[in-house]
């Protein structure tokens, strides 16, 4: 793994379809988004690995549909968070991200949630509910929320083939001001595990270690700075 895992971001995401690196990975999500709003009862769990570009295409539908954001896992008490008014949330179109990392004393609690669920296809609303897990293994205190939880359809992002990882490090290079060698990509590529994180974690290590040592962005450098682990071959 990477030993450096910051990532200087110097412009603010996109969240828009054009810029998301569509695979075969990721065709039942979007096929499931793009069936909005004609959803089961208006409600879609989004799912997948840390890093697949759930928040990317939950936020391209939220901008789409004009949806209210909410974060799950964000505690009462930061920022000022007030419980939801669930009568203004009403016939409108939701999403609320995170969901399996809530916890005690977070936004969105199981009465909540509950809540949201059971309004979901009322007056004209949807619901759209992001996790790394599938709703079936989300925690549930109340049984009710937990039949409705088990209910809902899901659409599921897998771990990122070839081609989202190329277009992961290709972008996370274009972030950084970075032209690396033509030969990097595959040579990253045939040693970086199936993630988006770790893709963007060695950008950020490589940037650094050049800036740092004046040296050109390429095989060379990667193999110093980065721990691939046991290679044949890294060792030329």
């Amino acid at each position: 793994m990477p030993r450096q895992l910051r990532l200087p971001l110097t412009t603010p995401p996109a969240w828009d379809r054009e810029s998301f690196a569509a695979s075969p990975t990721s065709g039942q999500a979007l096929a499931a988004l793009d069936g909005w709003p004609g959803w089961p009862e208006g409600r879609l769990a989004l799912v997948g690995p840390a890093g697949t570009g759930k928040t990317h295409l939950a936020r391209d539908w939220a901008r789409r549909c004009g949806a209210v954001v909410i974060a799950a896992a964000s505690p009462k008490s930061t920022g000022g968070h007030a419980p939801l008014d669930l009568a203004a949330l009403r016939g409108r179109p939701l999403l609320v991200e995170d969901v399996d990392r809530r916890a005690d004393g977070d936004l969105v609690d199981d009465e909540t949630l509950f809540h949201l669920i059971n309004m979901a296809g009322v007056d004209g609303g949807s619901l759209l509910l992001t996790g790394r897990l599938a709703p079936v293994a989300w925690e549930a205190g109340v049984p009710d929320l937990r039949s409705r939880l088990n209910a809902l359809s899901v659409a599921r992002i897998e771990e990122p083939d070839d081609l989202v990882l190329a277009a992961v490090l290709r972008r996370g290079f274009e972030a950084a001001g970075i032209r690396p060698a033509a030969d990097l990509y595959p040579y990253l590529m045939a040693r970086l595990p199936r993630s988006a994180p770790a893709a963007l974690a060695a950008v950020a290590a490589l940037d650094e270690a050049a800036s740092d040592q004046g040296r050109e962005v390429n095989k060379a450098l990667a193999l110093a700075v980065l721990d691939f682990g046991d290679v044949p071959g890294d060792e030329d």
